[in-house]
């Protein structure tokens, strides 16, 4: 069995190298392989049109591809 402070420092290892693994810095002449199409996690237009108007009618703001959205009642279009 661990004592409390070993036990309390393993946390504080085992937190700070599953943060760190995520930390990746990209050269900008490897971020073009990022944005491929493949990359994307929907590879159906229609069906990413379809989530994008969802969320823009229920959120009611500008969606993050920098279009102005609507009102948030849905009936836009």
């Amino acid at each position: 069995m661990l004592g409390s402070a070993a036990a309390v420092r393993l946390g504080l290892a085992l937190g700070l190298g599953f943060a760190l693994v995520g930390c990746v810095v990209v050269p900008q002449s490897q971020r073009q392989y990022l944005a491929d199409p493949t990359m994307q996690i929907q590879d159906d237009p229609l069906e990413a049109r379809s989530n994008r108007k969802l969320w823009t009618a229920r959120e009611g703001a500008a969606g993050g591809d920098a279009k102005p959205a609507g009102g948030g009642c849905g009936c836009s279009n």
